[in-house]
Parts: C-alpha cells; sequence; structure tokens
C-alpha cells in the first residue's frame, strides 16, 4: 500500500460529520460531474506548482512544502512526478509514478524507496487522479459526494470558478482517511486546492498554481538522479 499523504500532495485528513454521509444527488451535482467527464475526455497532462501544510494535531504544529507536480496520461495509462523543495533551492524529494511503480527518492540521504501497486493499482490511483484529469463517472465510482456549492479561487491574477465536493471513499478498508475535500474546476478537470482529512485528525492541505494543462511537460526537473552509491529499498 503506498504511502497516500505523499500520493496526494498530490498527494494527505477534520472530522466527519454525519451529516456528510449521504451522497448528494442534485441536479446541479449531476452538471458538475457531466462537465468533468467532458473534460477528462480532453484531458492529456497538466504542470502546477504546489504549496501544501500538514497540521499535525498531537503536537498542534504545522509544516509546509513547496514544489511542483505534474501528470500525464496516455490512453488508460496514468504518470506523476513530484518535487519538493528544500531550503536550498535543490530538491529535498522527489516522486515519480508510472505502471504501478511509486518512487521515492530523497537525495540528502541518497536513498530510493520503491513501492508497488500490485493488485492495488486501480485503487490507489484513484488518489492521483483525483481532481487532476479524472472524470465525474470516477468520482462517482470511488466517492460519496457531497456538494458543497461554488466557490471562486484565485489562480494567479484571475479568478476561478470552482465547485466544492467533499468525498468519502466507497472502500470499507479505507482506513487512513476520513474524507477529502477538493475545489475542482469542472471545465477543466483540474483541482486548485485539496484537504486531506486524516483519521488520526492530521490534515494536509494542498494549494496549486500557475497551472498548465494539455502542453509540453519538461521532465527533466523530475528527474530522479540515482548513482552508484544509491540505497534502494523495496517494498
Amino acid at each position: 500500500m503506498f504511502h497516500r499523504p505523499i500520493l496526494s500532495t498530490a498527494l494527505a485528513l477534520s472530522f466527519l460529520p454525519s451529516a456528510l454521509s449521504a451522497q448528494s444527488n442534485s441536479s446541479h451535482l449531476n452538471a458538475i460531474l457531466q462537465q468533468m467527464n467532458q473534460a477528462s475526455k480532453q484531458f492529456r497532462s497538466a504542470r502546477a506548482q504546489m504549496n501544501c501544510q500538514y497540521y499535525e494535531r498531537v503536537v498542534r504544529d504545522t509544516t509546509t512544502q513547496t514544489g511542483s507536480i505534474y501528470f500525464l496520461r496516455k490512453g488508460a495509462a496514468i504518470q506523476m512526478g513530484v518535487v519538493i523543495d528544500g531550503p536550498d533551492g535543490k530538491p529535498q524529494k522527489v516522486v515519480q509514478y508510472k505502471d504501478g511503480l511509486l518512487e521515492l527518492f530523497d537525495p540528502g540521504v541518497n536513498q530510493l524507496t520503491v513501492l508497488h501497486a500490485g493488485s492495488n493499482q486501480a485503487q490507489e490511483e484513484r488518489y492521483i487522479t483525483l481532481g487532476f484529469g479524472g472524470s465525474g463517472a470516477d468520482l462517482e465510482k470511488s466517492w460519496k459526494i457531497l456538494d458543497l456549492g461554488p466557490e471562486k479561487l484565485s489562480e494567479g491574477s484571475k479568478q476561478v470558478q470552482t465547485e466544492k465536493l467533499d468525498l468519502v471513499s466507497k472502500d470499507p478498508d479505507e482506513k487512513n482517511f476520513t474524507h477529502i475535500t477538493i475545489w475542482v474546476d469542472p471545465s477543466r478537470a483540474l483541482s486548485l486546492r485539496q484537504i486531506f482529512y486524516l483519521s488520526n485528525d492530521d490534515r494536509r492541505t494542498c494549494n496549486y498554481s500557475e497551472i498548465q494543462s494539455n502542453g509540453h511537460i519538461d521532465m527533466k526537473p523530475f528527474a530522479i538522479r540515482k548513482n552508484s552509491h544509491t540505497s534502494i529499498v523495496n517494498h
């Protein structure tokens, strides 16, 4: 099983009121999901800058991470990469996902951790595509959806009309998260903000900016630069 807070930085979760357990079937939500279906058909790639805050309830402390993220889709195949910035401007961590394989590289200790999705690949990829090229049908398949209504968010100098959706996993074995809230631009099938609520009452909030969709992705900044001294840990 992958470390999902890293996957959703995105890819990680407040307390789920009982009122959120029922799925919203409003005509407005259906229209939003249909918009996402159409946008998903056109989605090929996305790249964005990200700013993520991880709140740990036990110590009541918030850690901030910045970096960049990309997504590629070719047919049904999904590829994702993340670079977390270090205080010196160099990559502190690099994440790559492709073909059911998640690689996490820590340049500071020169260690590569490899995780295999195996039979859980489809389940894990629902987190990767959450608001990044995923369709409305994908959401309905995996999540109970509560439509919290429209909300405008800033994306650079412009205001973007998003839909705020609260998601509860339909997977009875999901123990990591209680629920996830996303602010999605349905016209592009892209998230501008995500909040992951963990079962231990921690939460991770990620904001995405400078989003470029369906353009060329320069893969060089996301490369894992291992060498003969890199230690490799397989899971």
